[in-house]
């Protein structure tokens, strides 16, 4: 499968979102760019699916039942995830297998964290 540059998200050098010091305007942006990625139900059960999977690994044919969405929009919606930084995937024959990225998800927890008093 070809690859695509994910979006710009920060990582542990930036600092987070309620942190001593205001986000970059370019930090802010690729935040809000990953977050508007998420801001779909069917995208965030989708990542909820995957990783409830052993190895936090599915096949494109085990995620569209359980979505009750066509073909067409289960892999639009894996598109946009992959596109994204959230998700890797592998062609096994003629099935395709898509993997959470947890570095990609870790990086967005890391930025949402509350510091303590």
């Amino acid at each position: 499968m070809t690859t695509t540059t994910p979006l710009p998200l920060a990582d542990a050098c930036c600092v987070p979102l309620l942190g001593e010091s205001p986000l970059a305007a370019d930090d802010a942006a690729a935040l809000a760019a990953a977050f508007k990625v998420l801001g779909d139900p069917g995208r965030l059960r989708l990542l909820s699916l995957i990783g409830a999977q052993p190895g936090a690994e599915a096949c494109t044919c085990d995620l569209i039942e359980p979505l009750g969405l066509s073909q067409p929009t289960v892999s639009h919606h894996l598109k946009a995830l992959r596109e994204a930084g959230f998700l890797d995937c592998e062609r096994r024959g003629q099935w395709v297998f898509y993997r959470l990225r947890a570095d990609r998800l870790a990086a967005l927890r890391f930025v949402l964290e509350v510091p303590a008093p």
